[in-house]
């Protein structure tokens, strides 16, 4: 008899039991995260540059010799010296300068000094995710980054390091990131923040000057995915998507006076050009979670 009693009893609880287990699930994503004593809870996952360590409550739980705790953040995707780009790209943007830096002269109409809004003019955006390498190409132990390079040395390179070319659009989207900037840095051009515009270029005999720079030589001159050096320092190589056979265009400029925006490119040479501008950086696909 006292069986039957209990057995009912136990039945009359279930609805609060199921209540209760329904309303603990009403809470937010960020309740969840594991927190140590005297640790700041970590920051927005869109605060976290790719390739940028996270210092954490895991980090402190595992320092103090507790447990390993679930991992929130997915570890970097990309190689060493690489980050990750991922976001939407508008394959066709409107970009509208509003001010030039020299209204007259050589450069008239050419660099501009501020843009306005942007607009994507594509029905419909590209999602895209890979790595890049953050620096353009350097060899082991270089202090500048490799030049006199062309488009089908600098494959050859890539593949031989397990990655490969970049293409345009995912040049262009490193450089400008998911605001369409048409500089690496953003709206407004500055002449000091990457190495550009340079006047001295040339050598008495009027011979092209070497001005490459070392990859850490600007450090505005990045962009929003944390990606360096592109504009200026060296024009470099992608690959021309859809041409058939495979055709360069050269991204970026170099030193010299040059538009230097995101979008702008060079296509009169062909893939066996080379000269003390040129340089290329590599790109790949990135390791999904769980891949081997």
């Amino acid at each position: 008899m006292g069986g039957r009693r209990q057995l009912l009893a136990l039945l009359l609880a279930l609805p609060a039991l199921c209540q209760c287990e329904e309303s603990s699930l009403a809470i937010r994503a960020s309740d969840l995260t594991l927190r140590a004593p005297g640790v700041e809870r970590l920051p927005p996952l869109e605060a976290v540059r790719p390739g940028e360590p996270v210092q954490g409550e895991s980090d402190a739980v595992l320092a103090g010799g507790e447990a390993s705790a679930p991992a929130f953040y997915e570890p970097t995707s990309c190689g060493e010296g690489m980050v990750l780009v991922e976001g939407e790209y508008c394959p066709e943007v409107e970009q509208r300068c509003e001010r030039y830096l020299t209204p007259y002269g050589r450069f008239a109409k050419y660099r501009c000094a501020e843009y306005g809004e942007p607009r994507c003019v594509s029905k419909r955006r590209r999602a895209m995710r890979f790595c890049i390498d953050r620096d353009e190409y350097t060899e082991t132990g270089g202090r500048l980054p490799l030049n006199h390079k062309s488009f089908v040395e600098a494959e050859q390179i890539c593949e031989s390091i397990g990655k490969r070319i970049c293409t345009e659009s995912e040049w262009n989207f490193a450089c400008e990131g998911p605001e369409m900037r048409p500089y690496p840095y953003g709206f407004e051009r500055n002449s000091r923040a990457c190495n550009a515009d340079r006047t001295d270029i040339l050598t008495p005999s009027k011979a092209l000057r070497d001005l490459r720079a070392p990859s850490d030589a600007f450090p505005e001159c990045v962009s929003s995915f944390g990606v360096r050096n592109l504009t200026g320092n060296l024009e470099e190589f992608v690959l021309r998507e859809g041409s058939d056979p495979p055709r360069p265009a050269m991204k970026g400029a170099y030193w010299q006076p040059s538009q230097n925006s995101c979008r702008a490119r060079q296509t009169v040479h062909g893939p066996r050009y080379s000269g003390l501008e040129t340089g290329f950086r590599c790109c790949s696909a990135p390791i999904e979670p769980g891949a081997k």
